[in-house]
């Protein structure tokens, strides 16, 4: 009896789980029990208290009254979390003029982070933003669970012109609002704007809810950027069409117009950039022409690094 054929879709999974589980599994985890460094339920070691860097809540009052010098306790992250994931998959995703699209930058960022949480016993599930609904996959166990959402992630039809879709901001607002226990919260986009603004400063959309969820839940931002998005070519007249919107319009690019594109692409990202760290966000930037792995695996580490930095006791 021959063997039923696998699936370009199945062969694509399988690929991005062997490179999860050879390029990054062994070299993140080391002494953490997730995949970003941060506070769980789970008692752990005293150390001194250092002001302005340590939250009073966690102070350690035995410990303190025995020595007469204030000490906090560390908490140790839950083997068992509950990660969930926004995946952005709204027309401006199925772009990409370099090694791969955006989309599959996606699909590639949520596989990365639920193989990882999965090999822990974490429970992944994940909301889709994709046409006019925000589609909700629950939270589950286990390899085969994680391979079903991930192939329907791979198997969703491209983004339609569609009117009054649902935005980041609304999708983070039910992502906060679904799920009250405290876990990892992914939030996959390219965070564009319907009415962009170029003032670094200006409050964006969505950075009062990312605020709020930020509150109660570790949030990891993965932003998916292709470099056409950052500057244009010197290919003369070109026809550009707004995937949300599907208005077309013929533009000369000349030196001036290409100058002015770069520019305000790069207060865009700036402004982005700005808007989760106000927030307190860790925020990680995946391109189209990059290797993911090495960023995520660089990312992860250089988190970690500083949390060691912020937690070592002083001298």
């Amino acid at each position: 009896m021959e063997p039923e054929p696998v699936s370009t879709a199945e062969q694509a999974l399988r690929r991005l789980e062997l490179t999860v589980t050879r390029r990054l599994d062994g070299l993140l985890h080391g002494a953490h029990q997730g995949l970003l460094p941060g506070p769980g339920s789970e008692a752990g070691d005293s150390r001194v208290y250092v002001p302005g860097e340590d939250d009073v809540r966690r102070m350690d009052w035995n410990v303190t009254a025995r020595t007469t010098v204030p000490h906090v306790r560390d908490l140790i992250a839950d083997r068992e979390l509950e990660t969930w994931a926004l995946a952005d998959l709204s027309p401006s995703m199925d772009f990409g003029t370099a090694d791969t699209d955006k989309r599959d930058l996606v699909v590639a960022a949520v596989g990365a982070i639920g193989f990882l949480s999965s090999r822990m016993g974490d429970r992944f599930g994940a909301l889709v933003l994709h046409d006019e609904h925000l589609h909700r996959m629950p939270a589950r166990t286990g390899r085969p669970a994680l391979y079903g959402l991930l192939h329907s992630l791979m198997d969703a039809p491209r983004g339609r012109v569609v009117p009054d879709p649902p935005d980041l901001a609304e999708g983070i607002d039910v992502l906060a609002a679904s799920r009250r226990r405290r876990g990892v919260r992914l939030i996959v986009s390219d965070f564009l704007d319907a009415h962009p603004t170029l003032d670094p400063d200006e409050e964006r959309p969505w950075e009062r809810p990312i605020r709020r969820l930020a509150a109660r839940h570790q949030v990891l931002a993965v932003e998916v950027i292709d470099p056409r998005e950052l500057e244009l070519p010197d290919v003369g007249r070109v026809a550009f069409t707004d995937p949300e919107t599907g208005n077309v319009r013929e533009v000369h690019l000349s030196p001036k117009v290409r100058q002015a594109y770069a520019d305000a692409a790069a207060l865009q990202r700036e402004g982005t950039r700005a808007a989760l760290r106000r927030a307190g966000i860790a925020h990680l930037v995946l391109r189209t022409d990059r290797d993911w792995v090495f960023d995520v695996a660089q990312f992860v580490l250089r988190q970690r690094h500083m949390s060691h930095l912020a937690h070592r006791r002083p001298k």
